[in-house]
């Protein structure tokens, strides 16, 4: 698996793409993600409609830009380190994860393990940094080698910081674009955004009177 394919070969290029991740709304129905490359031109979709709790559900599916589905993302139960396990394409019942994905400590919160499921090897992937912050680096555990990044963005036009709902997918040559973006949502699920910015105060989202 290392440096080939893992979701789909249509998003593994020869050089580093630059993507840009936009979460929706954080409390209404129909959060979700869409994610767009350079020129503006989608690229993976996720869409949600549990209301104000579906952060919290077991299961995701990652789209491509046309609805087909990609990855599914299932929540592992029970797990007390918020074990979450990915599937090709639309999962169904019997089918077998690829990947697993797992805190690496109950009490740490700035170390993520990613395993590959394969026939003949697993390799492993480790997510180091701090995601709450849009700040982590994903490395092959051996190699050390970086095949991702996720960083906050500024606006070129205004060398503004943007809000930590809009950040930078930086996707190293020859690793799985889509593979990278479920790692992305996953993390969401286990970190979750804990605060959210006002101005510039940082609260909790249930001290936000809706």
């Amino acid at each position: 698996m290392k440096g080939g394919m893992l979701v789909n070969d249509e998003f593994i290029h020869g050089e580093e793409k630059k993507l840009t991740v936009r979460k929706t709304s954080l409390f209404f129905s129909g959060d979700g993600f869409t994610v767009y490359d350079c020129k503006g031109c989608l690229v993976f979709r996720v869409d949600s409609y549990g209301g104000p709790n579906n952060r919290d559900t077991d299961e995701l599916v990652l789209m491509d830009a046309h609805g087909r589905c990609l990855l599914t993302l299932r929540r592992k139960r029970p797990s007390l380190r918020r074990r979450w396990e990915g599937y090709l394409g639309e999962r169904t019942d019997g089918q077998k994860p690829i990947f697993g994905v797992r805190r690496s400590s109950i009490i740490g919160r700035n170390s993520v393990t990613v395993e590959v499921y394969a026939d003949y090897e697993c390799s492993e992937y480790l997510i180091e940094g701090n995601f709450g912050q849009r700040s982590c680096t994903v490395v092959e555990a051996e190699t050390r080698r970086k095949v991702a990044e996720i960083r906050r963005k500024v606006d070129a036009s205004t060398n503004v910081m943007l809000g930590k709902d809009v950040f930078s997918l930086n996707v190293k040559a020859g690793f799985d674009g889509a593979f990278a973006m479920g790692l992305v949502l996953v993390l969401d699920q286990i970190y979750g955004d804990d605060y959210v910015d006002v101005g510039e105060l940082q609260v909790h989202p249930s001290a936000l009177d809706l």
